[in-house]
């Protein structure tokens, strides 16, 4: 080809490649050029004559040359920092792991330094607010750390340090929110850093900012080696003389701490570090010194033109649109393109989580179960700290006013949610399938705070549940589509449950960026809380939830069949797509039930199912029945854990049910790696 191509008189592939490469910078710069000039008009009312003269001219004490001076122009600087910053991090992560979902934010490390700065913030606020990055780059290296044991050498460069990435941020995340909750009076300035915000009064941060990222410098100048070396695996680099421990932990040392000051600077702000080093190798960077440049150069480009967005946003809106959730909006969509077309063959097996095929429930299991249902509601409504210490007794009739309707409700979400999750594993025949991970209970969630914002009335109003149902519904005709291409593998459709959660979290970030008492109650219903619902919304969710999974239980068998497989099913003249289509119909009516009334709860849809099949519930009827019973005893356990461990104070019982379920969640997956 390369000879009749010549021979034609007509340059090579090769010759025509060049030209591209070589203009691939220039016009970055270019884009960057004008993007800045642009960003710059946006945040200022001079003209470009006027602010030129500011910057060249003498001190001025006016308004319009202040706001140039001191807002607009330290924005665009840290905007182009940051993204440089996070883009070079991104890139370090992916040549690191050779896998191209790693980023800051998929591995678990912008969670653990957020996390981090919060425990700094609330315990030592004189050392968070001086040095507060070393406290971050603390909170990204251990949550970093748990994530490669977890996915263990094998699995960091396919799904399991993703999947095992999204808990740990589940699980800090919901650590982070509940000290944020119990310390409001104060935590309220963090509710702006959390959402990430570019928003620049002078030069401070900035100029804090610039000599801690001079480490990005020495990657540039001496990464590519060993990084060129890695592409050719591990031993490959050991034989050219690399020692490859000592590198690796340096690059991600350093990776991490760009990280962290970055957080420490302005905030969570998640997929830059995920999307420029994907875009860089698709314009065509090949090299590692190329990706980590280019990478840094469109990291400072894509958050400048998200922050654009976000300050044209904040015009049209009363309220300020923060940078980090501009970023999450362009985002997630991008991460789920990116999953369907960079998931692995291995990627798309179905993943079998351990459990005990030899081994059947007795009667005696039942009866021990049931009495624990029925010791573990006693001590819920009977046993709680007092002013005088722990008292045992019936409550008196105030109390038990306020205890049944949330015990009841906490019961009935861990039924509803159980038997969601059983429905689904069994349907999709994937065992990482819940209402959370599969981002039915995020669609859901995010139905009820859009419908919140447009309206102006509360979250839990009378149509809630029909916004709800709309949510779960549209997020599992997003699966459908997505999840077809790859016959629903786990990855799949855990990659769309993340993206759909930053979606969600984007939205909560605009809500909470205000800092108000408003703030403060939608992040509790976001908590999973019980304690506002009221004794009639309780009695709704009961009986709604009875009569779903009492219509489940009829649909056993089909559910038996369509889990062995659809030829089975078909052949046994099942008409399977109806059932499929009744049974999500069913999942979604159960979530948006649970999520109107008391917010979403994390990994319990797939806590449940799990625990009730390795006490050895194999077919559907009885796992049904066991893990509807577990869901009560679980949620019933952190409702009483929420009420009574920090006592006077309340912790809500869906931050407790996600450190429970999700510390179970990653024990299973460290089990699958040892198995």
């Amino acid at each position: 080809m390369h000879n009749s191509r010549t021979q034609a008189g007509l340059p090579s592939m090769s010759t025509l490649a060049i030209p591209r490469r070589s203009l691939r910078y220039p016009i970055t710069f270019l884009l960057l050029v004008l993007l800045a000039m642009g960003h710059v008009q946006l945040g200022s009312t001079l003209s470009l004559s006027q602010q030129w003269a500011a910057l060249v001219g003498p001190a001025s004490d006016d308004f319009s040359i202040l706001q140039f001076q001191d807002a607009a122009l330290p924005r665009v600087v840290m905007a182009l920092l940051v993204g440089a910053g996070l883009g070079l991090s991104g890139s370090i992560l992916q040549q690191l792991t050779q896998n191209r979902l790693v980023s800051p934010m998929t591995i678990g490390s912008a969670s653990g330094a957020w996390l981090g700065l919060v425990c700094a913030t609330l315990l030592a606020p004189t050392f968070a607010a001086h040095h507060g990055e070393w406290a971050a780059l603390l909170g990204a290296m251990g949550a970093v750390g748990l994530v490669l044991l977890i996915a263990g050498r094998a699995g960091i460069a396919g799904l399991p340090i993703v999947l095992a990435g999204m808990a740990m941020n589940l699980l800090l995340g919901a650590l982070a929110s509940g000290l944020v909750m119990l310390n409001d009076q104060y935590a309220r300035n963090l509710f702006l850093w959390g959402a990430g915000d570019l928003a620049q009064m002078d030069w401070h941060w900035v100029t804090w900012l610039l000599p801690k990222l001079a480490i990005g410098l020495a990657v540039l100048a001496f990464a590519s080696r060993p990084l060129t070396l890695l592409r050719l695996g591990s031993e490959g680099a050991q034989a050219r003389g690399m020692s490859l421990w000592p590198v690796m932990l340096g690059l991600f040392v350093a990776s991490l701490w760009l990280t962290s000051i970055s957080i420490t600077a302005v905030g969570l702000i998640g997929f830059i570090g995920l999307l420029t080093p994907n875009l860089a190798r698709l314009l065509g960077a090949r090299s590692a010194f190329d990706e980590l440049l280019y990478s840094t150069l469109l990291g400072a480009l894509l958050l400048l033109g998200t922050d654009a967005l976000a300050v044209l946003a904040s015009r049209w809106t009363i309220n300020l649109v923060p940078s980090g959730a501009a970023a999450a909006l362009i985002g997630a969509p991008a991460l789920l393109w990116l999953s369907r077309r960079q998931l692995s063959g291995e990627d798309q097996r179905g993943l079998v989580l351990p459990g005990h095929a030899d081994r059947r429930i007795t009667r005696w299991g039942w009866a021990l179960i049931i009495s624990c249902v029925v010791c573990i509601t006693w001590l819920t409504l009977c046993l709680a700290p007092g002013a005088s210490g722990w008292k045992l007794e019936w409550p008196s009739a105030l109390i038990w006013s306020f205890r049944w309707p949330r015990t009841l409700t906490a019961a009935s979400a861990g039924i509803g949610l159980a038997i969601a999750g059983v429905i689904l594993q069994r349907l999709l025949r994937n065992p990482l399938a819940s209402p959370d991970i599969l981002g039915l209970s995020a669609g859901a969630t995010l139905a009820l705070l859009i419908g919140a914002f447009l309206t102006g009335g509360a979250i839990q109003s009378a149509s809630a549940p029909l916004a709800a149902f709309m949510g779960s519904m549209l997020v599992l005709v997003i699966l459908l589509l997505f999840g077809r291409r790859h016959q629903y593998a786990p990855g799949m459709l855990a990659l769309v449950g993340i993206s759909l959660m930053a979606l969600l979290d984007a939205a909560l970030q605009f809500a909470l960026a205000k800092g108000t008492a408003d703030s403060f109650a939608i992040m509790g219903w976001l908590a999973g809380s019980t304690y506002r619902v009221s004794a009639q919304q309780a009695v709704w969710l009961c009986l709604g939830v009875l009569i779903l999974g009492s219509i489940s239980l009829f649909f056993h068998r089909g559910l038996t069949l369509a889990s062995i497989g659809d030829g089975i099913a078909l052949g046994r003249g099942l008409p399977l797509t109806r059932l499929r289509i009744v049974l999500l119909l069913l999942v979604s009516l159960l979530c948006a039930l649970v999520t109107s009334v008391m917010g979403p709860v994390a990994f319990l849809g797939l806590l449940a199912p799990h625990i009730a099949a390795i006490l050895g519930a194999r077919k559907v009827l009885p796992q049904l029945l066991l893990a509807a019973t577990l869901g009560s005893v679980l949620m019933l356990t952190a409702d009483w854990i929420g009420r009574v461990i920090i006592y006077p104070l309340q912790m809500p019982v869906g931050v407790v049910a996600s450190i429970l379920c999700g510390t179970y969640f990653i024990i299973l997956l460290v089990r699958q790696r040892c198995a």
